[in-house]
């Protein structure tokens, strides 16, 4: 049986306290994913880790809008394609591109267009692994003599890019934001998909969710290792559908400390 780990986006800036978009108990999330890694290095045989990487000017950051005022929005500003159409709140790059987009998102059923704080800006610390996971992926290269796949998302600024396999509004004519089928056939080479990362409530569930709806034949090799994701604060009722979801079409939860004893009983049978 072979199996993969896909890590969402443990970055400095979600997973340390000092990081400018903090989830708290990502920290801990790290810890236990290294754990996991450094103790366990011969059951894992491929890992992908996925980068949340953007440009200061990005569509849900506070510089892309203002009101009349010229004031910008505060990071957890939520913007509805009401409030842009009215004028509420103003784009001031690709003005009509920005608002269709607040549009298609609210009529694809898609969280609410928001606003964060600046984060994982491209070439900063907030956009590395956070160091404990770090650390672990260099001693699994060590130990398994192959190396880890990393996969940036969130570069093109016109749209939110949550889950690892396609923007939130895809640009055909921006091959980064459409679906990523290279990946999901990467995936589907393993017996067993290890889920996990930051946030549960954002990227961790719209990976989730595109794979519910894109890679049916993913679905049964799906494992969540649910303390090793953390929820945005308050928000984790965002993802309650999706994880219901999943729940009933039997993808697999379970956490980090069962699934160790798990692979250390298989060894023991060896």
């Amino acid at each position: 049986m072979t199996s993969a780990f896909l890590i969402i986006d443990a970055q400095y800036d979600f997973c340390h306290p000092d990081g400018a978009l903090f989830v708290p108990g990502a920290n801990r999330d790290v810890d236990r994913m290294a754990g996991l890694i450094r103790e366990h290095s011969g059951q894992i045989d491929y890992i992908v880790v996925t980068l949340d990487t953007h440009h200061v000017l990005d569509i849900a950051h506070p510089l892309f809008w203002a009101d009349a005022e010229g004031n910008h929005p505060a990071p957890f500003t939520a913007i509805s394609a009401a409030e842009a159409d009215a004028g509420r709140w103003v784009p001031l790059f690709h003005a009509e591109q920005a608002r269709q987009y607040v549009r298609e998102l609210e009529a694809g059923g898609q969280f609410t267009h928001f606003i964060w704080p600046e984060h994982c800006l491209i070439g900063s610390r907030g956009a590395a692994l956070h160091d404990p996971l770090t650390d672990a992926l260099r001693n699994w290269c060590q130990q398994r003599n192959r190396d880890y796949v990393a996969v940036q998302k969130g570069l093109y600024p016109l749209t939110e890019h949550f889950g690892i396999f396609q923007a939130q509004v895809p640009n055909p004519a921006m091959p980064e934001t459409v679906l990523n089928t290279a990946l999901i056939a990467d995936l589907n080479r393993f017996d067993t998909v290890y889920l996990m990362g930051e946030s549960k409530s954002h990227c961790v569930a719209n990976s989730l969710k595109q794979l519910l709806d894109f890679a049916p034949e993913l679905v049964p090799k799906l494992v969540v290792v649910t303390d090793c994701t953390s929820d945005v604060s308050g928000m984790g009722y965002l993802a309650d559908p999706i994880y219901a979801e999943a729940r009933a079409r039997q993808v697999r939860f379970i956490e980090s400390a069962e699934l160790a004893e798990q692979w250390k009983a298989d060894n023991t049978l060896k």
